[in-house]
């Protein structure tokens, strides 16, 4: 009786493989289409790959790169207090692939908060439709040290109460 409970265990063990490996390979998959997504927006070159994160060759950044664990987002740093017109674009041209925002207002977010940070001499963040942005200026003391403006690229994504209350990002709360 015992065996024939072991193999029936074993049977359901062996059913339940693939349905945990399918959300894996699915995330694996979709950070394929995301990295190809990247290189095709940006231009950048594949520098390496491991798991969810990516990291590319990038003419305008020291470092480009990707984490496809969600919300995705995106890594840019320079050894440049104040970047190159390129540095700008680059990131502008990522939003369009990871979340839909217009590259050229990506762009303008890009600078307005690098140079919010400059000013205030501390992190500083800034939202244009579906970009959000979050940009630090200085030295670093992490593994980032040495890179003097290092910026991070998520999708904006509205809060969730407010999309359940059918509310639109623009409607005033209250």
């Amino acid at each position: 009786m015992s065996g024939l409970l072991r193999a029936a265990g074993f049977l359901v063990l062996v059913a339940t493989l693939p349905a945990c490996a399918a959300p894996r390979a699915a995330r694996v998959a979709s950070c394929d289409g995301l990295t190809a997504a990247m290189i095709r927006a940006t231009g950048a070159s594949l520098a390496g790959r491991a798991g969810t994160r990516a990291v590319f060759r990038a003419t305008d950044a020291e470092r480009m790169s990707l984490d496809c664990r969600a919300p995705a987002r995106m890594v840019f740093a320079s050894r440049d207090r104040e970047p190159e017109r390129g540095f700008y674009e680059l990131i502008g041209q990522a939003a369009r692939a990871l979340a839909g925002a217009d590259a050229e207002t990506a762009e303008v977010l890009a600078r307005q908060v690098h140079q919010d940070s400059l000013l205030a001499d501390a992190p500083r963040q800034g939202v244009a439709g579906k970009a959000a942005l979050r940009c630090e200026t200085g030295p670093r003391a992490d593994a980032l040290a040495g890179d003097l403006t290092v910026c991070v690229l998520v999708p904006n994504r509205p809060p969730a109460l407010r999309r359940k209350a059918g509310l639109s990002r623009e409607a005033p709360a209250g």
